[in-house]
């Protein structure tokens, strides 16, 4: 059986290629009969007729094909130990401020700690070590400052590029958006070009780190050769924190932990270690259930916080449904994508002749597209949903488990995080292909898709101190959770 497919794949997939190898052979048999056949109708004149159409047509094609995107490098926060927030001190804190939390939702704090998939050396801010914690502007300006810089360093350092190769800078932070944005505080510490373009995303979750990508793409395949632009995405959780009693509202302080990554793209392949492909983004806003689902207010109390949904993970279930249905085609081998076909036209024909029962659609196996996948670490359920929904096994879902152990749910950073970690364990090589997944307020799903160009020559990036203890093994939940 699994020969008969692999047959069938490479038969279908280069069905082109097949064709024209049996035309030639067919040719080739009597080469004297097609080279008098071409000496009959060709002439001097329509040689070179043929010559200047066929090097017109070849420009024109040129001209029109998109300018390839590159991914020249990318860097990681990374923090110090100080700022681990290991399950004990947690639980410690949460009961040394009874007159912000009752015990109730103490405990339900705890058992979401214990269920989340988050180990012990996650980190938050200076901030969330203080009793009570330290939610003042300040504050979030020290770990904006602590966080976006370090990224920022990192991926200079990694990279041959300057600041003064930068031409457009684009910062997404959710919630935090102080005045001036970050994008000037980055331009004002770099000192970046008076002439650079500079975006500031805000209010997207965890989905603007790759609807930063799309942005930077678009500005990029019309932009001059040679265009650099300067992606840095972050969470900032210092002001953000929590105070009420509402369960729905007390699920962010237990997953969001601190981080940002830095990326630098390129218009251009000089020095470029992956090859940007597909870029697709699903908005489902307009469903009032997914508008809802991740939302800002406040609760009975006055307290200002995130509402996260009990329906997250099967939103996100919906969103990568529609997202999958424009992303698939684009992607998938046609061996896939007639499969694909052929079952729905199964189903179409059982409804018109009226017969009961229904058939079901062909999921297509998306490790004949990609061999990584870097899932949004933003919690066990959301992971377990998506790999569920592809039909991933455990080690296609690997790096978004474990980053979700070592450094929680990092917002739109973390697909980053995932990244580095298939590069720490030496997975990536030349040539492979890696799906990027984010979902983010809104609702929204991004799809963005890669090709290995140049893997990293070493390991030293967020994973470089604990890479040798991963992965580990995470402990079961039960099922009535």
């Amino acid at each position: 059986m699994l020969l008969l497919k692999a047959v069938y794949r490479v038969v279908v997939n280069n069905f082109l290629a097949l064709a024209a190898a049996a035309v030639a052979a067919v040719l080739l048999r009597r080469p004297d009969e097609l080279a008098a056949r071409l000496r009959a109708v060709s002439s001097p004149l329509h040689a070179a007729t043929a010559a200047v159409l066929a090097a017109g047509v070849a420009r024109l094609v040129r001209a029109r094909r998109a300018r390839g995107v590159y991914l020249v490098e990318y860097g990681c926060f990374r923090p110090r130990p100080c700022y681990r927030a290991p399950f004990a001190t947690c639980l410690e804190h949460a009961h040394l401020m009874p007159y912000l939390v009752d015990e109730e939702s103490v405990a339900f704090a705890i058992r979401l700690l214990e269920r989340s998939g988050l180990g012990d050396e996650t980190c938050v801010p200076d901030a969330y070590h203080y009793m009570p914690p330290d939610r003042s502007l300040r504050a979030s300006r020290d770990e904006s400052e602590l966080v976006i810089f370090s990224a920022v360093d990192d991926v200079f350092a990694r990279s041959a590029l300057t600041p003064a190769d930068i031409d457009v800078l684009i910062v997404n932070c959710s919630i935090f958006t102080p005045t001036p944005v970050f994008a000037d505080m980055v331009v004002n510490r770099y000192k970046l070009r008076a002439e650079v373009q500079n975006v500031n995303l805000s209010g997207m979750g965890c989905s603007a780190g790759l609807v930063s990508v799309g942005l930077a793409k678009n500005l990029l395949q019309v932009s001059p050769p040679g265009t650099n632009v300067l992606i840095v995405s972050t969470e900032i959780l210092s002001s953000q924190y929590y105070v009420g009693t509402e369960r729905a509202m007390l699920l962010p302080n237990c997953l969001f932990r601190m981080g940002a990554a830095a990326m630098i793209l390129s218009n251009s392949p000089d020095h470029a270690r992956f090859r940007l492909g597909r870029v697709v983004r699903t908005v489902t806003a307009a469903r009032d259930s997914d508008y809802r689902c991740v939302f800002q207010e406040e609760d009975e109390q006055g307290n200002t916080g995130i509402r996260l949904s009990k329906d997250l993970a099967t939103t996100a279930g919906h969103a990568l449904k529609s997202n999958i249905a424009a992303f698939g085609p684009l992607v998938l081998p046609a061996s896939e994508q007639l499969l694909v076909a052929i079952s729905f036209l199964k189903r179409k024909l059982k409804q018109l002749s009226g017969h009961a029962g229904k058939v079901r659609l062909y999921r297509p196996d998306f490790r004949t597209a990609f061999e990584h996948f870097c899932i949004h670490a933003g919690g066990r359920g959301v992971i377990d949903e998506v790999q569920h929904g592809l039909g991933l096994s455990d080690d296609d879902v690997e790096a978004s488990r474990m980053t979700l152990h070592r450094f929680g749910n990092t917002s739109s950073s973390s697909v980053l995080y995932e990244l580095a970690y298939l590069e720490a364990k030496g997975r990536m090589k030349r040539g492979d292909r890696v799906w990027m997944i984010s979902f983010g307020a809104g609702f929204d799903c991004n799809s963005v898709a890669w090709e290995c160009i140049k893997p990293a020559p070493d390991a030293d990036g967020p994973w470089v101190d604990c890479i040798h203890r991963y992965p580990v093994q995470l402990p079961e939940i039960a099922k009535d959770v």
